[in-house]
């Protein structure tokens, strides 16, 4: 995985990273962990300076973050009233659900992208329910921006610490990546084998 990362990084500098992480953040099987932890280790070597780095993953995610929310501003909650109607069972949600969501965005949506942002797959996902539920632009960009910048700070800062040892960072990362993923699936079949609609 991290072979052609580690190419298109030496090749392309700062904007291969901005790139690589606008790719995960649409994409999310891409990981950003192996992603800013090579640029740290490259900016380790001399080949660019952590803070580059450090902004340039953040402003390539940021892309990726406002394309999602863009997105499903432009969709709007009130059309996915049939496909909840209809799937909400698989979905785990119903229509009273999607109110309440949109209310405790309202008052806490803030907290959901910022933490959001530092989950793994959650990270790329939070944009979709920020845009549905409308959240207001400035409050997106502000707090995504903060909790995106302090996650790759976090990895790159990582990559640094490692210097020359690039095989460590799939070796460390690999295992809690599929931990957080394998958590997130479980928490969701649970939800399907109990989930009951609002009276």
């Amino acid at each position: 995985m991290s072979d052609w990362i580690i190419r298109l990084i030496e090749q392309s500098g700062y904007l291969g990273v901005a790139f690589l992480m606008f790719l995960e953040t649409v994409f999310p099987p891409i990981p950003s962990e192996i992603i800013m932890s090579i640029a740290g280790v490259k900016a380790a070597q001399g080949h660019m300076s952590l803070a580059g780095v450090i902004g340039s993953g953040t402003a390539g995610a940021m892309l990726g973050n406002y394309f999602w929310y863009l997105a499903a501003r432009v969709v709007g909650i009130e059309r996915f009233k049939p496909i909840i109607d209809k799937y909400g069972r698989w979905l785990t949600l119903d229509w009273h659900e999607i109110q309440r969501a949109e209310k405790l965005f309202g008052q806490f949506g803030f907290a959901f992208v910022f933490f959001g942002r530092m989950l793994p797959t959650l990270r790329s996902l939070i944009s979709i329910p920020a845009g549905l539920l409308h959240m207001r632009l400035s409050t997106f960009v502000i707090w995504s921006t903060i909790g995106t910048a302090g996650w790759t700070s976090v990895l790159a800062l990582f990559g640094w610490t490692l210097g020359n040892n690039v095989e460590s960072i799939d070796d460390f990362i690999g295992p809690v990546s599929t931990a957080v993923i394998v958590l997130i699936v479980g928490t969701y079949l649970w939800r399907v084998i109990f989930w009951r609609p609002a009276p």
